[in-house]
C-alpha cells in the first residue's frame, strides 16, 4: 500500500477546490493570511498580496496559490490542509482525497463525518422492517382470543416487554392482559 503525500492529495483535490462556489473569497483570504502570518517562509508578503489581489478572479488566484504550494513542497501542502481545516472544515471533510483515504486501509483520523449518517441500508430496508412490524401487529390484532390457536406466540409476546422499550411494552401488556389468565 502506497501512502499518499499531501502534494499528491493537493493535485487530486485541486479541481474540487477550484469548483464554482466551493471556497468563498473570505475563506481564501483567511487561508492566505494564515499561511503568510504564521509561516512567512511558505507565503511571503509579496506572494500573499498577489494571491489576495481583488482585480484577479478568485478561481485564478486559487489555482495560482495551489500551484505555488505544490511546487513549494510537502510541508507547505500540509500547512495548506491545516489552514483549510481551520477555515473551511465542512469543505475539508468533503475533499475527494479524504474519501479516498477513508475507503482505503489508512489509519488517519476521521473528523466524524460518518457519525452524521443515519443509515446506509436505504429505503428498501426501512420499508421491509416497517412491513414486518405492521404484519406482526396485524397478526396480533386479528388473532382470535382462543389460547389454543397460537399459544407459543402468546408466550413470546408475554416475555417481549422485558426486551422491548417501556413505551411499547405498555401497549403489549394492555393487549395481553385479557389472555394472560389462559396461559
Amino acid at each position: 500500500m502506497t501512502t499518499q503525500t499531501y502534494c499528491d492529495r493537493l493535485v487530486q483535490d485541486t479541481p474540487f477546490l477550484t469548483g464554482l462556489g466551493r471556497l468563498s473569497e473570505q475563506q481564501v483570504d483567511r487561508i492566505i493570511l494564515q499561511l503568510n502570518r504564521y509561516y512567512p517562509q511558505i507565503l511571503s508578503n509579496k506572494d500573499a498580496e498577489k494571491f489576495r489581489n481583488p482585480k484577479v478572479s478568485l478561481r485564478l488566484r486559487l489555482c495560482d496559490l495551489l500551484g505555488h504550494l505544490q511546487r513549494s513542497g510537502e510541508r507547505d501542502c500540509q500547512e495548506f490542509y491545516r489552514a483549510l481545516y481551520i477555515h473551511a472544515q465542512p469543505l475539508h471533510s468533503c475533499l475527494p482525497s479524504r474519501h479516498a483515504l477513508q475507503n482505503s486501509d489508512c489509519t488517519e483520523l476521521d473528523s466524524g463525518t460518518a457519525s452524521r449518517e443515519l443509515s446506509d441500508r436505504g429505503p428498501v430496508a426501512f420499508l421491509t422492517c416497517l412491513g414486518l412490524a405492521a404484519g406482526l401487529a396485524l397478526l396480533i390484532y386479528c388473532c382470535p382470543p382462543d389460547p389454543k390457536v397460537l399459544p407459543g406466540a402468546r408466550r413470546v409476546l408475554g416475555f417481549s416487554p422485558v426486551i422491548i422499550d417501556r413505551h411499547v411494552s405498555r401497549f403489549l401488556l394492555a393487549f395481553l392482559t385479557d389472555d394472560l389468565g389462559g396461559l
